[in-house]
């Protein structure tokens, strides 16, 4: 089975767990927990809630925008692809963010993906495209 699914807005990248020192507690920062709500949404609205088996391939494009101040060479060579991303979150980071808030959603933990791509491109309008397919 193969599930395909796309997270509107901007790519987000997993962030570090925050220490409060009055409380001595750690915490998962609040954009992290959205855009893991996002993801969740975004894969049970394509699925109807399927769960895959088994061994899994994940690949993952994160569109970036597109800077306003670009030339429009620079758009077209962008668009294009001879233009990558090379800003902030990493490939690591969007991958595990998708990854992990799928776990007991998509399948019963992210160790079942056993093959993994992540591309960043630049496009018009910013989102994450996601396909995982069962091997």
């Amino acid at each position: 089975m193969t599930v395909q699914f796309t997270v509107p807005g901007k790519p987000t990248g997993k962030q570090r767990p925050r220490f409060n020192s009055k409380t001595r507690t750690t915490y998962t920062p609040e954009e992290t927990l959205s855009y893991e709500e996002d993801v969740q949404r975004a894969y049970r609205m394509a699925t109807k809630a399927k769960m895959l088996k088994g061994n899994i391939k994940a690949e993952i494009v994160a569109y970036y925008p597109i800077p306003k101040s670009t030339s429009k060479k620079q758009r077209a060579d962008m668009i294009e692809g001879f233009l990558l991303p090379t800003k902030k979150p990493d490939t690591d980071n969007i991958a595990k963010i998708i990854l992990d808030s799928l776990n007991g959603i998509a399948y019963d933990d992210d160790s079942q993906v056993v093959s993994l791509l992540v591309l960043k491109r630049y496009a018009e309008n910013p989102r994450v495209e996601v396909r995982l397919e069962e091997i």
